[in-house]
């Protein structure tokens, strides 16, 4: 009898046991094979930008990147982030930084897209960022006082750095090749700062209240044109590529990024733009950089009401008129030249007369037909040149003729570049020149690369007396408070 009661038992347990199991079974079979009717779906960051109507950026404040200039808005990494926000549709809203530190400590906002500060891909920011595409190749470069070529002091390697005293951003590329050098037993001194940015930096190797910095190469030849006692030592590093940052978990964002700068690149825009920032750099002279600096004080304010006159009357901004002006006088209203040009805008007898200029050395007189010749360059361009190109077709007519500019036209069509863009012009005018082309076109012979130059000079003069104008502006308001 008991051990019937104690097999009962025993068959009771098992039993149990094996129920137990089987509900433990069916209910993980039940759960995993649950496929719920409605899935919460998250929406994309590029879906958010595209609701919101607005495209959260962080921007340094810089003139590498953006700045308020006498028109507006304006930069390189602007300037491509407004035709991206084009693209999506959206609002560009800018949040400025005025140190890569900064820009770095804004990008952690959850409401904020994409951080463009000139940050290079370096591998140290790739373990803790999350990069999009480059769009632009730089390399580290060494920016020392100009005065210091001529004491032995002038550094022309990394060895030659001891005992000078350098100052370079905190958190930026350049703090972590410093790093990467003192690690390898190089001695030198330097000091981080987070307080002032890459381009007041340079201005304090251009005081001499530092010996040098680092800085990339797009930012030393950019500020080159403004602080013109700064000069490059020697490149430090290898080639680094700038990109933005973006969210963590924004790869839509990305991959439309991608696929854009991509068309952008073929469509020949990114050239373009290229070519707006930088095309005047092959052509720097720092002695009439730095007279013309000094002649914006001396000569400018003679002639600055006629020029604003003109720009009123012809619908030109005064300060290229200005920088025209410059590149064919020098604001000399008793410049003559060998083939018989004269006056402020170096006009021949026969253009003046046509343009009622009685006397080519009358400034005002000069000026205003000056920027009624270029007006009538401007509706001369043909009509598929469109934008700022049309500009600088102009200018170049006004140098070497239309006759010589629609020439050129025709030759970069024949050879496959675009005719109205002129990124490609650029590369073709100087074709001009050489007789298998020449011969070839209507108006033969020229030498077009005087045209090259003459718009690149004038771009960057006018950049020049911008910056000038900006920062007098800055120091008024100042003095007024």
């Amino acid at each position: 009898m008991k051990r019937l009661m104690s097999l009962r038992k025993r068959i009771k347990f098992v039993l149990f046991i094996l129920f137990s199991m089987s509900l433990f079974v069916f209910g993980w079979i039940s759960h995993s094979g649950y496929t719920p009717i409605h899935k919460i779906m998250y929406p994309s960051v590029l879906e958010i930008i595209k609701k919101n109507q607005r495209l959260n950026v962080v921007l340094l404040n810089a003139p590498s990147t953006y700045y308020i200039g006498v028109n507006g808005p304006q930069g390189f990494e602007y300037d491509l982030l407004k035709a991206y926000s084009d693209h999506l549709g959206v609002e560009l809203n800018i949040i400025p930084a005025n140190t890569i530190k900064e820009a770095i400590e804004l990008s952690k906002d959850p409401d904020v897209h994409i951080t463009s500060a000139s940050l290079a891909k370096t591998p140290q920011r790739m373990k803790s960022f999350n990069f999009g595409p480059s769009y632009f190749e730089v390399r580290e470069q060494v920016i020392c006082h100009r005065g210091m070529i001529g004491s032995g002091k002038f550094p022309r390697d990394i060895e030659d750095l001891e005992g000078l005293k350098i100052v370079v951003g905190e958190d930026t590329s350049y703090s972590e090749t410093i790093k990467s050098l003192q690690k390898d037993g190089f001695d030198i001194n330097a000091t981080f700062s987070s307080e002032y940015s890459t381009e007041e930096l340079l201005e304090q190797v251009a005081n001499h209240t530092i010996d040098c910095t680092i800085a990339d190469s797009n930012i030393y030849s950019l500020n080159l044109r403004y602080l013109t006692d700064i000069a490059l030592a020697f490149t430090i590093s290898g080639r680094e590529q700038l990109a933005w940052l973006l969210k963590d978990g924004a790869d839509e964002l990305e991959a439309d990024m991608y696929a854009w700068m991509n068309s952008y690149n073929q469509t020949g825009q990114m050239a373009a733009l290229k070519d707006h920032y930088y095309s005047y750099i092959l052509f720097f002279d720092y002695y009439d950089t730095k007279m013309f600096n000094k002649r914006i004080k001396s000569r400018l304010p003679k002639y600055e009401k006629f020029f604003k006159e003109a720009a009123q009357k012809y619908d030109i901004p005064w300060q290229l008129i200005a920088a025209q002006s410059y590149q064919e006088s020098h604001w000399n209203p008793r410049a003559k030249s060998f083939t018989g040009v004269r006056g402020l805008m170096m006009l021949t007898l026969s253009t003046a007369k046509q343009l009622g200029v009685k006397n080519r050395l009358d400034p005002r007189q000069s000026i205003m037909g000056g920027a009624r010749h270029l007006k009538q360059m401007i509706k001369n361009v043909p009509k598929g040149v469109e934008g700022e190109n049309r500009l600088k077709f102009a200018l170049a007519a006004y140098n070497i003729g239309m006759g010589h500019v629609h020439d050129a036209q025709k030759l970069a069509k024949r050879i496959g570049l675009n005719q109205n863009i002129w990124n490609d012009l650029r590369v073709v005018l100087p074709l001009l020149s050489q007789k298998r082309y020449y011969r070839t076109l209507k108006y033969g012979y020229a030498r077009g690369s005087e045209p090259v130059k003459y718009v690149s000079s004038i771009y960057d003069y006018g950049d020049i007396l911008q910056k000038y104008l900006k920062d007098k502006e800055v120091s008024q308001v100042e003095l007024a408070k």
